[in-house]
This record gives C-alpha cells, sequence and structure tokens, in this order.
C-alpha cells in the first residue's frame, strides 16, 4: 500500500503524551505542512499559533478546562508540551473548511514524523476572549479570526491506538 495511505489509516487521536517537547524543527515541518494545506481559492486564510512556551501553553489549557466546564487541574491537551492553534480569517468566506484542513495535514504530519496528535476544541471560545484578542494584537495580527481548533502534538506516552471498526454503508459508488 502506498506508504501516504498507509501513514492516512493509521494516525490515531492520542491521549497521553510525554512532557518533552519535540524539537524545534520537527514542529516547523508541521506547521509548513499546515500551511501547505488546500485552501478555497487557494486564499490561505489560515494562521498558525504555536506554542511551546510552558506559561502560555498552560493558560490556555485552563481557558479551554474552564470553557469545557471541567475541574481544576484538569488538562484538556492531554498533557500535550505543544500545541498549535489554527485560527481563520473570517473575512474569507472559507475560513472554517480551510481551517480544518490546515489541522488535518498538521495531525497527519505529526503522525508522519513520529509524534501523537489530537484535535481539542473550544479555540473558537478561548479567541473570543479579550485575553487572547490581546494576544493577537501583541503579535501584530490584524483583522477579525476565529479559533478553529487547537492540535495538542507531542511524544506518545504509552501505545497507539488501535483503529475502531469502520461503520459499514459510509461510502457509496455510483
Amino acid at each position: 500500500m502506498n506508504e501516504v495511505i498507509q501513514a492516512l489509516k493509521e494516525r490515531r487521536s492520542i491521549r497521553s503524551f510525554k512532557a518533552e517537547l519535540p524539537p524545534k524543527e520537527i514542529i516547523e515541518q508541521i506547521v509548513e505542512a499546515g500551511l501547505y494545506a488546500p485552501s478555497g481559492m487557494g486564499r490561505q486564510s489560515s494562521l498558525i499559533l504555536a506554542v511551546t512556551d510552558k506559561k502560555l501553553r498552560d493558560q490556555l489549557s485552563d481557558m479551554n478546562r474552564r470553557i469545557m466546564g471541567r475541574e481544576e487541574g484538569a488538562d484538556p491537551f492531554y498533557g500535550a508540551p505543544a500545541v498549535l492553534v489554527v485560527l481563520g480569517n473570517k473575512s474569507v468566506p472559507t475560513y472554517l473548511y480551510d481551517g480544518s484542513l490546515t489541522m488535518g495535514n498538521m495531525l497527519n504530519a505529526a503522525h508522519a514524523l513520529g509524534l501523537g496528535g489530537i484535535w481539542i476544541h473550544r479555540a473558537k471560545q478561548e479567541f473570543e476572549t479579550e485575553e487572547m484578542k490581546a494576544l493577537l494584537k501583541e503579535l501584530g495580527v490584524e483583522g477579525e479570526w476565529e479559533g478553529i481548533g487547537n492540535c495538542a502534538i507531542g511524544y506518545i506516552d504509552g501505545e497507539r491506538p488501535a483503529p475502531a471498526p469502520r461503520k459499514e454503508g459510509r461510502a457509496y459508488y455510483i
């Protein structure tokens, strides 16, 4: 089987990460894969915040936890040391789809490079806060941006999960 197709079939959401931060070069490759995701009319409407600073990562985790309604100390990022936040430019009609493809590319790239990854929701709510809007302003990001997802990545702590059986009746050939 083609190695790309094989990697797509083997990728799983990881829910247990080692604390060790992957090398910058690997994170940059994952981000680059996200930047090469397809986008509507080639507008490239996604923006990626590669968060490797532990203080900011923990701040995002706590904000996500509160939005989720989880108890103090819970980590919605499952201990992943890096979070790649995808934002979509709301002035582009396809921003949500473009950002979703960016997330998918990064999850598959993380797997291909020997890391684990998981899509964590609630980035939309995180980046509706004044705190996160201020962060974007501080970074020089202008315009209206919506959080699409948090791509938590890192080294897998444990075994890669086995795939769930595929549901029947989800593909029709006409």
